[in-house]
């Protein structure tokens, strides 16, 4: 069974109407739709905005669902000249962008207890799904994923987060979820699709393309599911 958490219903919508024999079940608040995706058995959450509400998400998916993996879909802000609105970001680690204990002497990002600033996405997943969206004719790069409770739309802080991690692209549950998943030992990736450009603009890109963007990862999960 392959896990599939999204933030928000815009996110989820589409894929979910794709999905057969479904069961629905609400645990912790958070509706689980179970069934089968292009041949594939997988369980779907939209999870709620924020690193709370998608670590939540993800420890009673695997404790309630055991999946062998967990994908988080959606979309995100861009922070390299590599990735425009509609193309896709793939994880190869994550990073949170807002844990800071660094007056304490740790680096800034450091997870206390796993003493961890970057935590790895599964390699396998994250090629895969690469080399999907290479045959869709979908541009693509894959890098660190940065996460934090907060919507980007600064110039100062997207040159912080680059400047600091290198990475590729913001969203706000990734590396929650990857945290979770790490802990867990569950193989996870991040995919997400470019909505908006995480800076002075991004407040207006986003209302604009954040439905176009969610579409182009449901499609991209969809020929992957069909493939793997």
């Amino acid at each position: 069974m392959i896990g599939i958490i999204a933030a928000m219903n815009v996110e989820m919508d589409s894929l979910r109407s794709h999905m057969e024999n479904t069961e629905t079940e609400v645990v912790s608040g958070i509706r689980f739709v179970r069934g089968t995706l292009e041949g594939k058995e997988v369980v779907t959450a939209v999870c709620g905005i924020g690193k709370v509400f998608a670590a939540l998400c993800a420890q009673t998916m695997i404790l309630r669902y055991q999946p062998e993996s967990i994908i988080n879909t959606g979309v995100a802000g861009t922070l390299c000249d590599e990735l425009s609105i509609g193309s896709i970001a793939v994880s190869s680690s994550v990073v949170q962008h807002d844990m800071d204990t660094s007056p304490l002497g740790d680096p800034v990002g450091l997870i206390s207890g796993i003493n961890k600033v970057e935590l790895p996405a599964n390699s396998a997943l994250a090629q895969n799904l690469s080399a999907c969206a290479n045959t869709m004719g979908i541009k693509t790069a894959s890098g660190v994923i940065a996460s934090g409770d907060q919507f980007v739309a600064s110039a100062e802080r997207k040159a912080f987060i680059t400047e600091t991690f290198h990475a590729i692209a913001c969203e706000m549950e990734g590396a929650a979820i990857g945290q979770v998943c790490y802990v867990n030992h569950v193989p996870f990736c991040i995919l997400r699709a470019i909505s908006d450009s995480a800076d002075g603009s991004s407040h207006m890109d986003y209302p604009t393309f954040v439905k176009m963007a969610a579409e182009q990862s449901v499609n991209l999960l969809r020929r992957y599911l069909r493939t793997c």
